[in-house]
């Protein structure tokens, strides 16, 4: 099976640190989504989108590769580093418009520092931690074995 993932990390690489642990024990392909805007999918049997916050412009990096890049009826999983699950509804959508299929979802808490939470430390410290990226390997493997 080939795989990838196409990601975008902020600066403190929550999403990157989960994608990296999941590559550091599978072969897959690491896209960085800020650095490479376009690629050819069709190779691929299995594909998986990451981001961090879901409303923010590291998750738009991320939504328009999957806009642009993927192809019809590919098998596709999700990954989100800041804790909840409804930040993936707009890749949602698009993997939908191309008659893709949902085969999974992982999210995990992200350390952040933005806005008020700067001033208490930030949200979530120490995040992904070990746990949450064993969590993310087996989440991948599982899927894998499907």
């Amino acid at each position: 099976m080939k795989a990838a993932i196409i990601y975008a990390s902020v600066h403190h690489e929550n999403t990157k640190k989960v994608v990296e642990a999941i590559a550091g024990e599978n072969v897959v392909d690491l896209i960085d989504a800020t650095k490479e805007k376009e690629r050819d999918l069709s190779g691929y049997d299995l594909i998986g989108f990451a981001s961090g916050v879901y409303y923010g412009k590291f998750h738009q990096t991320v939504l328009n590769f999957a806009s642009v890049n993927l192809p019809a009826d590919k098998d596709v999983f999700l990954i989100c580093t800041c804790g909840g699950s409804a930040a993936f509804q707009s890749i949602e959508e698009v993997v939908k418009s191309k008659q893709g299929k949902i085969v999974g979802k992982f999210s995990c808490k992200g350390y952040d520092t933005f806005g008020p939470f700067k001033l208490v430390g930030g949200i979530a410290k120490g995040h992904p931690d070990h746990k949450d990226l064993a969590d993310a390997v087996t989440f991948y493997k599982g899927i894998i074995r499907r």
